[in-house]
C-alpha cells in the first residue's frame, strides 16, 4: 500500500515535454561547443570532420578579443553595483510604504526588463544624444544599469517581504539608529537575496549585446565583437570558441545565484 507521504510520480507525457524543452533549449549550446573544436574553417559540416584545440591559442593571441573581454566585464561589475546599490535602496522604500502612485513607481523599475531591448536602446541613445553627452563607457553602464536594476529590486524586496518586521522595530526600540539597523538587521537578512541578485546582474550585463549597440558608440564589449566576427566566414571557429567562454563566463554566476536562492528555500 502507498504511504500517503509518498511523492507522486510524474506523467509520461510531462517528462517528455520537460526532456523535449531541455533539449531545444540546450542542443543549440552543445553545437556551438562542438564546434569551437571543428577542424574546418568556414563551412561546417556534421559531424566535424576532425577535432582541434588550435582556435583556443588563437583566440588568446587575438588582442581585439581581450580589449572587448575586459571591456566587458568593467562594464558588467560596475554595472552590478549601481544596481546593487540602487535596487536595494528602492526596495527598501517601497516593501512596506503606503503613498500615492507607489504601485507606478513599482511599475516603473520593473518596466526595463519588460520592454525590447531595441526600444530601450533606442530611448537611452536619444536621450543621451539630447543631452549632447559622447557615448563613453559610462553610457553602456547607464544601459545596462537600467535592467540589471531589476532582478536586484526583485530579489531583495521578495526577501524583505519575508523578513519579520518585528525585528526593524525591536532594533528600534532598543535604541539603534537606522544605519545600525539596517548593518545589523536588514543586511544579514537580505544579503543572499542581494548576492543572487548581483550576480544575475553581472550575467545579463556581460552578454548584453541590443542595448549596447545604441549606447558604445565605437566601443566593442565582447558580445558585439562576436556579432561583428560573424560576418567573417573563416573566423567562425575562433567566434564559437568566444562563444563558449561567454557560455562559462554567465553560466557560473547563474549557477550560485540558483544555488544561494535554493538554500534560503529549504
Amino acid at each position: 500500500m502507498r504511504s500517503n507521504l509518498e511523492t507522486p510520480r510524474s506523467p509520461l507525457a510531462l517528462k517528455l515535454a520537460a526532456g523535449c524543452s531541455l533539449l531545444f533549449l540546450h542542443v543549440p549550446l552543445c553545437i556551438i561547443i562542438l564546434y569551437a573544436f571543428t577542424t574546418e574553417e568556414a563551412a561546417f559540416t556534421f559531424p566535424p570532420p576532425g577535432l582541434t584545440t588550435q582556435w583556443f591559442s588563437q583566440l588568446a593571441n587575438r588582442g581585439d578579443f581581450w580589449e572587448s573581454l575586459w571591456l566587458s566585464i568593467a562594464v558588467a561589475t560596475t554595472a552590478t553595483l549601481v544596481a546593487m546599490i540602487l535596487g536595494t535602496l528602492l526596495s527598501l522604500a517601497l516593501y512596506r510604504s503606503n503613498f500615492f502612485g507607489r504601485d507606478a513607481i513599482s511599475l516603473l523599475v520593473i518596466l526595463p526588463i519588460a520592454l525590447p531591448g531595441i526600444v530601450t536602446g533606442i530611448a537611452l541613445r536619444s536621450a543621451i544624444s539630447l543631452t549632447g553627452a559622447q557615448f563613453t563607457f559610462w553610457t553602456i553602464v547607464i544601459g545596462h544599469a537600467t535592467f540589471c536594476i531589476v532582478t536586484v529590486y526583485n530579489n531583495v524586496i521578495a526577501r524583505l517581504r519575508r523578513t519579520a518586521h518585528s525585528q526593524v522595530e525591536a532594533s528600534m526600540d532598543l535604541g539603534a539608529s537606522t544605519w545600525q539597523t539596517f548593518r545589523y538587521i536588514i543586511l544579514p537578512n537580505i544579503a543572499t537575496a542581494l548576492l543572487a541578485g548581483g550576480m544575475l546582474a553581472f550575467a545579463l550585463s556581460f552578454d548584453e549585446v541590443i542595448v549596447t549597440t545604441f549606447t558604445a558608440g565605437q566601443q566593442r564589449t565582447l558580445p558585439i565583437w562576436i556579432f561583428d566576427q560573424l560576418t567573417r566566414p573563416r573566423d567562425r571557429p575562433v567566434t564559437n570558441v568566444a562563444a563558449v567562454f561567454v557560455i562559462a563566463v554567465t553560466f557560473i554566476p547563474i549557477l550560485l545565484s540558483y544555488r544561494l536562492t535554493a538554500s534560503t528555500r529549504e
